[in-house]
């Protein structure tokens, strides 16, 4: 059996970018049952944080050069150690419980793991 390679002709195509999608989902309904005094604060910076993982991938797909791609990638996997960061946060203040938590780790370590994957497919920056 052969393997045809997947062809890329969008960054939709980018599994980086779906599991990312999925994630947005995810942080936008766990933070539903943050308290309304989270409303700006902790619940903003999640999603703000989340929204942006897909973004940085999509923006990066876009530019012109290799570099530019790799450098939007590295904010992707920023913005995923924020999250992590924020969902700590929330676990420590009673927001989610340590099972969701366990569950937003999960996907964000596995989203990270393949932004890695994705930047070590790319050739060298020159």
């Amino acid at each position: 059996m052969q393997c045809i390679p997947m062809v890329v002709q969008s960054y939709r195509d980018l599994i980086a970018w779906q599991k990312a999608m999925d994630l947005v989902a995810a942080v936008y309904c766990c933070t539903q049952a943050f308290p309304k005094a989270e409303t700006y604060g902790l619940v903003s910076q999640l999603r703000r944080a989340a929204v942006s993982v897909p973004s940085n991938i999509a923006e990066g797909y876009a530019r012109e050069s290799t570099g530019e791609f790799r450098q939007f990638l590295g904010h992707a996997r920023g913005s995923l150690v924020e999250i992590e960061t924020q969902i700590l946060i929330a676990q420590r203040l009673g927001y989610v419980d340590s099972t969701r938590s366990v569950q937003l780790l999960e996907r964000t370590a596995e989203i990270g793991k393949v932004l890695s994957g994705l930047l070590r497919a790319l050739p060298s920056r020159r």
